[in-house]
């Protein structure tokens, strides 16, 4: 298969070569993984890259239930999704973005920021009906009080161990495709921060056991990084649409004063009066002062550095933590 058209061999394993043929080389990966699954002798190892690892199962009242845990092996599994977010952020480019650049007829700035806000507006889309699934079936949007209770919160349903994993997969391959896409110089430093700072929360959120809490803000956040992107490829499109950018300035702090009470309620008061205080490492319990007084920050938003004019609209830099 082609992700790309070729109007140009180049000799193999030269940078050329490899930028253009990045996402057929991946997919052969997968395809070399998905096979060992047909084979005794393979399917176990093949088996720690596709399915989530860790898994308990205990007898309730519903029957048996399943749920996960965390550890080394979700490497394994991050990697398998990190080739196929690889392949996935191909497919956009080739049969969605790069249809639509050369009829629109952006310069190169604009047409770099186009694709960028293009896969970060499928991408959010994509998370934000997720996540939001995720918070209505576990039931965290209807008892808030779920988000604390009962800390820490170490079994995983499989939906939303999953979801973490893909999370990070994503964001991970956001680093290589710097390169794949020939990012700017003077463009790297801004995009390694947002990815460094969606990394961190997330990874966080996964690791201290805090993955409910994690969830909504990974929600809120994606939710309002939506309208932005929304806004911004609209604006490609006709520069006379500005006015996407007063809804998404509403919705921004709409989602950050959210977030902000989201925080103080769950970890600044939920967590603060929990009976089981101190640094467990082997029962997941990192319900510490010190580590509550560190993860406030993770929910303080940015300055929102935009204004909505022209060229300023087009150099925006997205970098908003939740």
């Amino acid at each position: 298969m082609a992700f790309r058209r070729r109007n140009k061999s180049y000799p193999f394993f030269s940078q050329e070569f490899l930028i253009q043929n990045h996402a057929d080389i991946v997919f052969s990966l997968v395809i070399f993984i998905l096979i060992g699954l047909m084979f005794e002798a393979t399917a176990k190892t093949a088996i720690l890259f596709i399915q989530p690892q860790y898994n308990i199962t205990t007898l309730s009242q519903e029957g048996e239930v399943t749920t996960y845990q965390y550890g080394w092996k979700d490497c394994a599994t991050i990697l398998f999704y990190f080739f196929i977010t690889l392949i996935l952020h191909a497919v956009v480019q080739e049969y969605l973005l790069d249809k639509v650049n050369r009829r629109l007829h952006l310069s190169k700035s604009k047409n770099t920021k186009f694709n960028e806000s293009g896969q970060l507006c499928v991408f959010h889309l994509v998370s934000s009906v997720w996540s939001f699934y995720i918070l209505i079936t576990e039931g965290y949007l209807l008892h808030p009080s779920s988000l604390w209770e009962n800390y820490p919160h170490t079994h995983l349903r499989f939906q939303v161990k999953l979801f973490y994993l893909t999370q990070l997969a994503y964001w991970l391959h956001a680093l290589p495709e710097l390169y794949f896409q020939k990012v700017r110089k003077e463009e790297i430093p801004r995009q390694l921060q947002y990815i460094s700072l969606y990394l961190l929360h997330i990874s966080a959120a996964y690791l201290l056991n805090l993955s409910r809490v994690g969830l909504v803000l990974v929600f809120l956040q994606y939710v309002s990084e939506l309208g932005f992107h929304i806004a911004r490829l609209l604006y490609f499109t006709d520069e006379s649409h500005q006015k996407m950018f007063d809804l998404w300035a509403v919705s921004f702090v709409f989602t950050r004063m959210a977030t902000l009470t989201l925080m103080f309620l769950a970890v600044g008061f939920g967590l603060a009066r929990a009976e089981n205080q101190g640094l467990d490492l082997e029962m997941g319990n990192f319900n510490t002062v010190l580590i509550r007084s560190n993860s406030l920050p993770l929910g303080f938003p940015t300055r929102p550095r935009l204004q909505n004019t022209g060229e300023n609209i087009v150099k925006h830099e997205v970098i908003f933590p939740f």
